[in-house]
């Protein structure tokens, strides 16, 4: 109930305020923050993490538009890929699209023109994640769920290593496209240009051959649900061709991933355009 009003809003002021000629920027870091999602990697015995990228989001787009890009993530992830879950839909984009989008950008916009600028970036990345974890967990206890002290623990410390790794990796990414094009997150251009490009051939590549080396153990969120018991009543309802980040027309294995990725990079490309250039209407 929080979510949707508060979607509506976003997407509203996202589209009065950003520049048409910028919105096949949108697209492309949406299709490659959606290709990095799928790439996880270890951070704990039997758990792994992957970037989710609000701060990265904000940083290069500006937080509405960065929170427009997430929803529309997290929509294609749980309608076509059946991750996240349809039921939990509401929450996530409370959790990441809002409040870890706004919290990842926060430092960078109080901090991000001098000389802690990459201090402020790296903090975004850390801050956004643990935001979002922290809601997730806040939500399951709320909601009945009953957790140990220890494994609050033990989850906890794993978010704050994925938190340490999402705040590196975004800071990486920021650097690499200003040196390819300085200026870029502040003042990105509008149309083709290197940087683009550079943005949308990594997408490509991690969809393509990333998917080859992600890590297959759960992420913290996945694991949490694991041994609160909480996966074990998940119902499947919905179908669909690219279940699980699998293409079921392919042959099994990496045709079918890749593939699955593929498709998922053209969706996420697609609906941020049209959600960027819904304004004129």
């Amino acid at each position: 109930m929080i979510a949707a009003p508060a979607v509506v809003l976003t997407v509203r002021r996202a589209q009065r305020g950003f520049e048409e000629s910028k919105v096949p920027l949108l697209g492309v870091m949406g299709a490659f923050v959606f290709a990095a999602q799928m790439i996880n990697f270890p951070v704990g015995i039997g758990t792994s993490g992957h970037l989710v990228g609000g701060a990265l989001l904000a940083c290069t787009l500006g937080p509405l538009a960065a929170s427009v890009v997430m929803i529309a993530i997290l929509a294609i992830q749980a309608l076509v890929f059946q991750d996240g879950g349809v039921l939990a839909l509401g929450a996530n984009v409370l959790n990441m699209a809002v409040a870890g989008v706004f919290a990842g950008y926060l430092p960078f916009h109080l901090w991000g023109n001098g000389r802690w600028r990459r201090p402020a970036i790296f903090a975004g990345g850390a801050l956004s994640l643990l935001v979002s974890a922290v809601l997730a967990m806040a939500e399951l206890l709320i909601s009945g769920v009953k957790m140990s002290g220890s494994l609050l623990g033990v989850s906890l410390g794993l978010f704050a290593v994925s938190a340490l790794l999402e705040g590196a990796i975004t800071l990486a990414v920021i650097e690499a496209l200003e040196r390819i094009q300085p200026g870029f997150v502040r003042k990105p251009v509008a149309g083709p240009s290197v940087a683009f490009g550079a943005v949308a051939l990594g997408a490509v590549l991690l969809a393509g051959v990333g998917v080859l080396f992600a890590a297959t153990t759960p992420d913290g969120i996945q694991r949490l649900g694991l041994e609160t018991g909480i996966a074990s009543h998940a119902q499947t309802l919905i179908s669909t061709p690219l279940s699980g980040y699998q293409a079921s027309f392919l042959r099994a294995g990496w045709p079918s991933k890749a593939g699955a990725a593929l498709a998922g990079l053209g969706l996420i490309y697609g609906v941020c355009v049209l959600a960027g250039r819904g304004r004129r209407k």
